[in-house]
């Protein structure tokens, strides 16, 4: 998996994510759930940079993990605030998607490094 692909998507993802939060604080008044969404939404995309300039393999690995922990805890904050009306079924089905496809292709960069170790 080249490393440009995961980055770009993390990228944009988080870019998504900011949207997000700020229309939740300005038309919705919810300012908790999107302060936890917004930190493990754009935590994804900083902990895929901070592997591309990973000092080993473990660093690299380890950088992902963290990578990986975000994206699930994303999903958990996303399904909340789908469950609490916050977002609608159809703003949940395309970020749920986006971040599943981030943590598939997580895994999958992370179960291939330490195959190769």
């Amino acid at each position: 998996m080249n490393g440009n692909v995961i980055k770009e998507k993390s990228f944009r993802f988080a870019v998504r994510i900011v949207i997000l939060c700020k229309y939740l604080k300005t038309e919705k008044r919810e300012y908790i759930l999107s302060k936890q969404l917004m930190r493990s939404g754009t935590s994804i995309g900083a902990n895929v940079r901070e592997s591309q300039n990973a000092e080993s393999k473990a660093d690299f690995i380890h950088k992902l993990a963290i990578a990986q922990k975000e994206a699930d805890e994303t999903l958990f904050w996303l399904e909340l605030l789908k469950e609490t009306d916050y977002i609608t079924a159809e703003e949940f089905r395309s970020l749920e998607s986006d971040a599943s496809e981030l943590l598939k292709l997580i895994r999958s960069i992370i179960l291939t490094t330490k195959k190769n170790k």
